[in-house]
């Protein structure tokens, strides 16, 4: 990969030079009735295809479509985005938002963003630097995030903000944590590392497998955190969560071509399995991944930080969606240069991609949970919860103001569908607590997916052209333009 880089130079002498530091960044209105495009282009630094997805999800933007370029040291993206209500971007600031946010020596003075959902957002996501942070991971049992949750209640600690997901019998959190007292004891090295031992021992206590795999670690204050959600698939990944399961399905090669039987095969889908083909394309020395799977929110982002934390380099991407179907290609290297060269190699990458997506792929009930935020909230929440029988397969929280929130996707202790009388006994015992609790509507985890149509193409526009790279990218590229619906991520 290649690196540009040079001195500063004011835009009204010489803006071409500049842009060689300073990405550019258009919201383009005008193009597509139904959403905004995002077109950046940029230095391409290591990493940046990454920060620019999470950013447009730290900004609550729903990325429907993507094309990704980023070979010969110079990145073009372009996303088509709306806001979480479906609207169109509209605030004259976000451009420049994002290009500073994409700047990495003017992030700390980077003002903050607020997005249509009013969740405040700097160019690293919320700010939790004056959080201490509170990981693990462990196997997965009913009454887990409760034991924790009150070890910290019981040590004087408030979770602000966190999220903990649940994958093949594993379980893995990240909770963000302040003191609730004012003693200067509070924020000394040996407060943390007590709490940590004492989450060590609840977890090891309850343990009934022999040498079950768990890790905690609860560190202090600090700057500069990985962001949240990609910490999350590192955890998991770390636990190697990806093992368990029978090997990837390959993808079925008929949803890559752009035609009505396609097309209407892949609307047909009612419950996708996430499917995973990997081959080499010597010519051009790329490794091709080829992913298939329901779509959902955040499935971009979910994609390539497994693909920018297995340490591969995205080059040129499509993303898109047929239906309820989302399609996603990627021309990768490592970044040694390598591309995906042995079976047991791709094997391991299909497993991981497979996991990054499953891991936020959560069933149950989704509940939505909103009180005034007070010490022991959370314990007190998920102890009722514990009272009734159900457990968590995955919950986010966040601070409001100076209001709590939190999503919460519920399963009976033995994996069943919660009941609406269970449902209605928590609502009732919670509200007590001046908790107020919402059971989502629609599919579980699943929000409805933005149809279009898809017009027909001529078999010759489905012939994959390999005279050469340019030609092939925007051939294909053209292709997924006209006959790809809008994928959620």
């Amino acid at each position: 990969m290649k690196y540009v880089s040079g001195p500063y130079f004011e835009p009204d002498f010489d803006p071409v030079l500049d842009r060689l530091g300073t990405p550019g960044v258009v919201v383009d209105n005008e193009t597509r009735e139904d959403c905004s495009l995002v077109k950046v282009d940029s230095v391409n630094r290591d990493g940046v295809l990454l920060e620019m997805v999470q950013l447009l999800t730290d900004l609550d933007l729903v990325i429907y479509k993507s094309y990704i370029s980023s070979d010969g040291g110079w990145l073009m993206d372009v996303f088509h985005v709306t806001d979480q209500i479906g609207r169109k971007l509209t605030d004259p600031s976000l451009p420049g938002f994002i290009q500073r946010a994409l700047l990495p020596f003017q992030r700390s003075g980077s003002p903050k963003f607020t997005t249509c959902l009013g969740n405040v957002v700097g160019p690293g996501g919320p700010d939790v630097s004056d959080c201490a942070s509170l990981e693990f991971t462990v196997h997965d049992r009913p009454g887990l995030l409760s034991s924790i949750t009150q070890v910290l209640v019981d040590q004087g600690c408030h979770v602000a903000s966190g999220q903990a997901w649940t994958h093949n019998g594993r379980a893995a959190g990240v909770l963000y944590v302040t003191t609730t007292g004012a003693d200067g004891a509070a924020l000394h090295p040996s407060r943390w590392a007590r709490i940590e031992r004492l989450v060590n021992a609840v977890v090891d206590a309850r343990e009934n497998v022999s040498g079950e795999r768990r890790w905690v670690c609860m560190s202090a204050p600090v700057r500069g955190r990985v962001h949240t959600e990609r910490r999350m698939h590192q955890l998991m990944h770390d636990d190697r969560d990806y093992e368990s399961g029978p090997a990837p399905t390959p993808v079925d090669e008929e949803h890559f071509c752009m035609g009505d039987r396609a097309a209407t095969a892949a609307r047909s889908v009612h419950r996708t399995q996430t499917r995973v083909t990997i081959e080499n394309w010597e010519e051009r020395g790329y490794a091709i991944v080829k992913m298939t799977s329901r779509d959902r929110p955040k499935l971009l982002f979910d994609t390539v930080c497994a693909l920018t934390d297995m340490h591969y380099v995205v080059f040129h991407a499509t993303a898109g969606a047929q239906g309820p179907l989302a399609i996603q290609e990627y021309y990768i290297r490592h970044k040694d240069g390598r591309t995906v060269d042995s079976n047991a190699e791709r094997q391991k990458v299909s497993r991981c991609l497979v996991a990054a997506v499953e891991r936020r792929a959560s069933h149950g009930v989704r509940v939505e949970v909103r009180a005034t935020d007070r010490s022991g909230l959370l314990s007190d929440f998920t102890r009722m919860l514990r009272e009734h029988g159900l457990s968590l397969l995955r919950v986010e929280i966040k601070r409001q103001k100076e209001e709590a929130i939190g999503t919460f996707f519920l399963v009976t202790d033995t994996g069943g569908e919660v009941r609406p009388e269970a449902l209605c006994a928590v609502r009732a015992r919670v509200a007590e607590m001046g908790i107020s609790l919402d059971v989502a509507k629609g599919a579980p985890g699943w929000p409805p997916v933005k149809k279009t149509r898809a017009p027909a193409t001529s078999p010759a526009d489905q012939e994959r052209p390999r005279s050469s790279l340019g030609s092939f990218l925007w051939s294909h590229l053209g292709k997924l333009s006209n006959n790809f619906g809008l994928i959620r991520s």
